[in-house]
């Protein structure tokens, strides 16, 4: 087994509870962890056998695109497209983070983790 980690993937996106959220937008990461087993990939050197990192940010980014009022709903909705279009993810874990989120003070982000 083995992780495959995406680190700090940066959207500018609609979502949010507010109105307002959902029309001026703002800037989320996505982090992303995937388990799997590495065993075929590392003897075969070949793309075909592995979790293809490259299509797991186009699903993402796919998912971005897609307004939702709470980072819970992203999350899941994230995980469930990875699971649904990739095979090979033994387990994996998303953190949705909006930076400069709306909670009446100074906070640079709220995050929300969810693992299947």
């Amino acid at each position: 087994m083995g992780l495959i980690e995406i680190e700090g993937m940066e959207f500018y996106a609609f979502h949010g509870h507010y109105k307002e959220e959902q029309i001026v937008g703002s800037k989320f990461l996505v982090d992303l962890t995937i388990e799997t087993d590495m065993e075929k990939p590392a003897e075969t050197d070949n793309l075909r056998d592995a979790v293809n990192y490259q299509q797991a940010y186009g699903i993402i980014k796919t998912q971005m695109e897609q307004k939702s009022h709470l980072l819970e709903n992203i999350a899941s909705r994230i995980l469930d497209a990875l699971y649904s279009e990739m095979s090979g993810i033994k387990k994996a874990r998303v953190r949705v983070s909006k930076m400069n989120p709306p909670v009446g003070g100074k906070a640079n982000s709220v995050s929300v983790i969810v693992e299947r």
